[in-house]
């Protein structure tokens, strides 16, 4: 591990970026997710509850998902050289298997992990370590949601020639769909291929799937995590109570909510600014969307994308997806 690294920062990520997104936050009473990863603290305290509730780690049916799934990307290459540009690169465990996969079957590889958080950025850059060269790994950050230059951003370290695989780790959920579909599509160009994962509704009755799926974010893990952010804002748990809804989201989708409601007034002073809760307040700290394999090949079908191939657990709790720009 060398002494330092080069990070890119996209300005979305600047000091006052990251001030307004935290005050129309504050103001609106929903939280930017990505306030979420913005410490250290919030990282670790991510990927512990990552460790112990996320399929990927305890379920043998969801590593073999992503094997073959990775198998199949690494398959669709039509070029000497890949580039990996990990969205949303979380830890980077799941894009270092990619990357060792490609790496063994003779392809130059560059690896670009990319997420909001620089703490996350680093670790994912340091898992890659094992095995890539320094030379070979691009750290940037960005907020996905408002980087409206991400294909000239991301591919500025990608030559000439170069397939790019796009991958989306368990961060479509967390995203409004209109929001985040188009600049995945502008992303992607014909010879590249997007892969990505999201957890589930299973079976076929969706909403008896939703509600089997609410443990694995009602839990003590997940409320410590997304309370991590009140606190560092000076507001503590006693202040109201952390509730989790499944509620009725856009393109006929379904997503758990998680919501700190106020019993009684709650003022609190952030950047210069006053922001004031009354009793009977809510405010959103986060959202997940449950998609199922029909939704999803609807949601793309309107973006622009085509599914190639698809990988289901036999729980249906977790699927991986292939896919590439329509043609035409």
């Amino acid at each position: 591990m060398p002494s330092f690294t080069d990070v890119a920062i996209h300005q979305s990520q600047f000091p006052e970026a990251v001030r307004t997104a935290l005050l129309t936050s504050l103001r609106r009473k929903k939280l930017d997710h990505r306030f979420h990863y913005d410490s250290v603290k919030q990282t670790q305290k991510w990927l512990a509850l990552h460790q112990q509730y996320s399929p990927s780690r305890h379920d043998p049916d969801c590593a073999r998902i992503y094997g073959e799934s990775f198998q199949a990307a690494t398959a669709e290459v039509r070029s000497k050289n890949v580039h990996v540009l990990g969205l949303g690169c979380g830890g980077g465990q799941k894009d270092t298997r990619l990357l060792k996969l490609l790496k063994r079957s003779g392809y130059h590889v560059r690896y670009t992990p990319c997420d909001v958080s620089t703490a996350m950025v680093l670790v994912a850059r340091q898992t890659a370590g094992s095995v890539l060269r320094d030379a070979d790994c691009f750290p940037a950050v960005c907020d996905l949601a408002t980087t409206d230059d991400l294909p000239a951003f991301l591919g500025r370290s990608t030559p000439s020639g170069t397939c790019r695989l796009v991958t989306f780790f368990g961060m479509i959920p967390n995203f409004e769909p209109d929001e985040i579909m188009p600049r995945l599509a502008a992303l992607l160009r014909s010879r590249d291929r997007l892969l990505f994962s999201a957890n589930l509704a299973p079976g076929d009755d969706y909403a008896a799937g939703m509600a089997k799926i609410l443990p694995q974010y009602d839990n003590a893990p997940t409320r410590d995590w997304l309370m991590a952010f009140l606190i560092d804002i000076g507001i503590e748990a006693q202040d109201g109570e952390l509730k989790f809804k499944i509620e009725s989201g856009r393109h006929g989708l379904k997503r758990v909510v998680a919501w700190f409601h106020f019993p009684r007034r709650r003022q609190i002073h952030i950047g210069g600014a006053t922001f004031c809760y009354r009793a009977g307040d809510r405010f959103r700290l986060f959202f997940s969307y449950r998609y199922t394999p029909g939704r999803t090949a609807a949601l793309l079908k309107k973006y622009g994308l085509t599914i190639v191939n698809q990988w289901i657990t036999t729980s249906e709790e977790e699927g991986v997806f292939l896919c590439r720009k329509r043609s035409g």
